[in-house]
């Protein structure tokens, strides 16, 4: 296949039209298998997936270093092709407890050298800090990633789950590629003021949770037993009556793909696709096999009767619970 690209705003780099979100192989989704995952991100490199997208505190390093492997025993073209996206500012404690984010500029330069070691690059292609550090302006922090620019150990800069106001302050400081954020048929909220600061501003968004952590992927059952570990375990949308009433909304959705002829992970990632070029969904596939059946959302074309059907079947705002628990809701800047 020809793998599509988009651009990653107006200063960005190009990528390709779906990238590669790598955290499900290394945390919060329960255990996975290191051979796999490798297999899978050289299966992606070979696609033509360009983008690759991590973070410095999945599996407190494990997720990078993993990456680093993948692209020292990818073939050199592939490797040569492979741009890395980069969260960085999670505190985490041994016990994988979470602490609060750390945007000061010494911070922001600690954090990045580790990276740098533990993916074995000589430069990071997007880096952001995951979350907003509320005692850190993000002119501080953003000024930080700009000094890494000039001295060669970064080559953009990204924002993470924050909202118009904290995009524009950030843009006026340095030139802003993307803004990472949740996105997804049943997660809609940056329609309202972020994508239309993005637009305005010429910022790329790269939409992770497209799948809403498979919950509309059309492979989630309600009898689903899940790890200790595993995030959904404790996420609002996976629990009881909200489980059953996101459950229907994804039936709904399955009539509408079965009549195309496509699977209900590729119709809700092409519905991503068509909201704009500006956009690039971030795929969290763990395997080969679904990885395959995300590329595939690349070819389906959805038209005005398609998206009107959809957006019948799973209008805005009609999922039940909210994306995060309550102490993660309060680290977002993007729901304030």
């Amino acid at each position: 296949m020809t793998m599509r690209t988009r651009s990653l705003g107006t200063t960005g780099p190009q990528v390709s039209a779906l990238g590669l979100g790598c955290m499900g192989m290394s945390a919060l989704y329960g255990d996975a298998d290191r051979t796999e995952s490798i297999a899978t991100i050289h299966a992606a490199l070979e696609a033509g997936v360009t983008l690759l997208d991590t973070g410095d505190f999945y599996g407190m390093g494990h997720n990078e270093m993993l990456i680093g492997e993948a692209l020292r025993s990818a073939p050199a073209a592939r490797r040569e092709q492979a741009l890395v996206s980069v969260k960085f500012g999670a505190l985490r404690g041994p016990d994988g407890g979470w602490s609060g984010y750390d945007g000061r500029p010494a911070a922001v330069r600690n954090f990045a050298a580790y990276s740098l070691q533990r993916l074995g690059v000589d430069h990071i292609d997007v880096y952001r800090i995951a979350r907003l550090d509320p005692a850190v302006p993000i002119e501080e922090t953003v000024g930080a990633i700009a000094e890494l620019i000039e001295q060669g150990y970064v080559r953009h800069i990204g924002l993470s789950e924050v909202g118009a106001r904290t995009i524009r302050r950030a843009a006026a400081t340095a030139p802003i590629a993307d803004l990472q954020i949740e996105y997804s048929l049943i997660s809609r909220g940056i329609e309202e003021s972020i994508l239309p600061t993005t637009r305005e501003l010429g910022i790329a968004v790269t939409a992770y949770g497209v799948l809403s952590r498979g919950l509309i992927s059309g492979h989630y059952t309600a009898d689903r037993q899940l790890a200790a570990n595993d995030f959904r375990a404790f996420s609002p949308r996976f629990q009881g009556d909200n489980l059953r009433h996101n459950l229907g909304l994804v039936e709904a959705l399955r009539k509408i793909a079965e009549q195309k002829g496509v699977s209900v992970a590729q119709i809700a990632i092409a519905w991503v696709l068509a909201q704009g070029e500006d956009i690039v969904p971030l795929v969290g596939a763990r395997t080969r096999e679904r990885l395959t059946e995300s590329l595939g959302a690349l070819d389906v074309r959805l038209d005005d009767a398609d998206l009107a059907a959809i957006e019948q079947a799973v209008p805005a705002g009609a999922a039940a619970g909210d994306r995060y628990g309550a102490a993660a809701l309060a680290h977002l800047d993007s729901e304030r």
